[in-house]
């Protein structure tokens, strides 16, 4: 009996799990049989990898090849498995010795004349590898930019499958990655742009300041879009950890480019209101992948036009804007995707949206029902609505709106007192402080909390809403440079949570 094993990685959702590949040359009628719950694109690499290693100058065996992917039980999908699977036929036939495949994870699909081609979760499958104590990965030559992100462990690259035979053999080298140099950011859009509207710039700013959900109701024309997409010009850039996170995700996605293979900006994704629930928030047959809601993890969701996205879509956001994170449950596992984001939604205040309110030609029941395909379980958890109105013809004249620079410059300075406050508990943003903790560990003055204590008890907030409200007074205070939140910051937040603004 002839044993040759390879190892490669299995990426579920953002997670990954080592895979051990073993090829058993035995007795009987030639063939190549794979065992280990493989999808259609693995069955099929039985094709590929043999018509790859006989084009490459290779002898195929034959005999009876069992090809077993272990963990067993874990649903095997994709291409990424054709170099391990080619690396351990050709170990079992004696053509290339084990020891150098033993210590390293091959990643890559194979084409039928040798060439290696990229795949989908380079990185989080080598953060997997380097977490698992694995000291040296193999990727095709173009994944080599993204793979060189991971830091600890000794990545190479080939163009070729006899590339890899060769360096198994030690007679060669294969390629090592260059620095990564990424290319200079667009200029983002400015915020100086949006003239007048000012209660709306304070709002982003706010926004920016406490990572909250922002609602923006107004006629059309009125810079709902243009305040939304300078939202992202705001917030500072990634941390290293984040900036992985988002970028692994992408990976998956396969949105990666070799130009910019490090996400460093937070993402601005804006998704047409005819999006699916599966396109907001992953699915897909076999194994889910990521959606509009992860894409945009540590970044801006922009929902333009939110009425007219089906209810079922905009249902579906409630338990990731709470937790974090979606888990999707499908017929090859269960995949977890990160996914706190900002939301941003915008609507017209009626179906015929006229310039002015006055030209409305809408009944109240259809205005009633237009916005109130936003449920209310959905509103309460938006921190911020403002109501915008048309511009006067001075706003737009008006030359003196603060630019990008300057708002970022106070959104940074309030972050960072926000991040040194939670620092020992784990959370970085106000927005993501339990409402247990602001009620009890970190509880306001009782003088502080008298226009809560009343909003609650005329039923113009709900317990969340309330948790909501404490958590843009603890914004606001840092805005201005206070300790904690006052009276004067706890009524402005409750005000941003005025129904009468929608």
């Amino acid at each position: 009996m002839a044993l040759g094993r390879a190892h490669s990685v299995a990426v579920a959702g953002v997670d990954g799990v080592l895979v051990e590949i073993e090829a058993d040359l035995g007795q009987g009628l030639p063939g190549v049989h794979i065992v280990g719950l493989p999808d259609t694109a693995l069955q099929e690499s039985r094709d590929r990898v043999r018509a790859a290693v006989t084009n490459s100058g290779e002898t195929w065996p034959s005999r009876r090849t069992t090809l077993a992917l272990s963990p067993a039980t874990l649903p095997k999908v994709g291409s990424v498995y054709d170099l391990a699977l080619a690396c351990a036929v050709l170990c079992a036939a004696g053509s290339v010795p084990q020891a150098p495949l033993a210590g390293a994870v091959l990643l890559g699909e194979l084409a039928l004349d040798g060439r290696l081609r990229p795949v989908r979760g380079v990185l989080p499958a080598l953060l997997a590898a380097r977490n698992a104590g694995w000291a040296r990965a193999v990727v095709p030559a173009d994944s080599l930019a993204e793979a060189s992100l991971v830091h600890g462990i000794e990545v190479l690259g080939a163009r070729r499958l006899l590339d890899v035979l060769v360096w198994a053999r030690g007679f060669g080298d294969l390629l090592v990655p260059g620095p990564c140099v990424l290319p200079p950011e667009e200029d983002l859009v400015d915020l100086g742009d949006v003239v007048g509207q000012g209660e709306a710039r304070w709002a982003v700013e706010v926004a920016a300041a406490g990572a909250h959900h922002l609602l923006l109701t107004g006629p059309p024309g009125t810079g709902k879009t243009m305040l939304a997409q300078r939202l992202p010009g705001l917030l500072p850039p990634l941390g290293e950890q984040d900036a992985l996170e988002v970028t692994a995700i992408h990976s998956v996605a396969g949105l990666l480019t070799a130009e910019r293979p490090l996400i460093s900006r937070p993402a601005f994704v804006a998704p047409h209101h005819t999006s699916s629930v599966t396109a907001l928030v992953g699915g897909g047959s076999g194994w889910a992948r990521p959606g509009a809601v992860s894409r945009a993890h540590r970044g801006v969701l922009f929902l333009d036009e939110c009425p007219e996205f089906g209810s079922r879509a905009l249902e579906a956001l409630r338990t990731p804007i709470e937790d974090g994170e979606v888990r999707i449950a499908r017929r090859d596992g269960v995949a977890r995707y990160p996914a706190r984001f900002q939301l941003v939604l915008a609507a017209n205040p009626c179906p015929c949206a006229p310039p002015r309110e006055t030209e409305c030609v809408c009944p109240p029941t259809a205005r009633r029902r237009y916005l109130g395909r936003l449920s209310g379980p959905l509103l309460d958890r938006v921190d911020l609505r403002v109501r915008m109105r048309p511009l006067a013809s001075a706003a737009l004249t008006d030359a003196t709106a603060e630019d990008s620079a300057a708002v970022r410059a106070r959104v940074a300075t309030a972050r960072e007192a926000a991040a040194l406050r939670w620092a020992e508990h784990g959370w970085r943003t106000n927005a993501e402080v339990p409402g247990p903790a602001l009620r009890q560990r970190f509880r306001l003055g009782r003088a502080a909390l008298v226009p809560l204590e009343r909003a609650l008890r005329t039923g113009d907030v709900t317990a969340r809403g309330a948790d909501r409200a404490l958590r843009v007074a603890w914004t606001l205070s840092d805005l201005v440079g206070a300790t904690a939140p006052g009276r004067e910051q706890v009524g402005a937040a409750l005000e941003f949570r005025d129904r009468r603004s929608v």
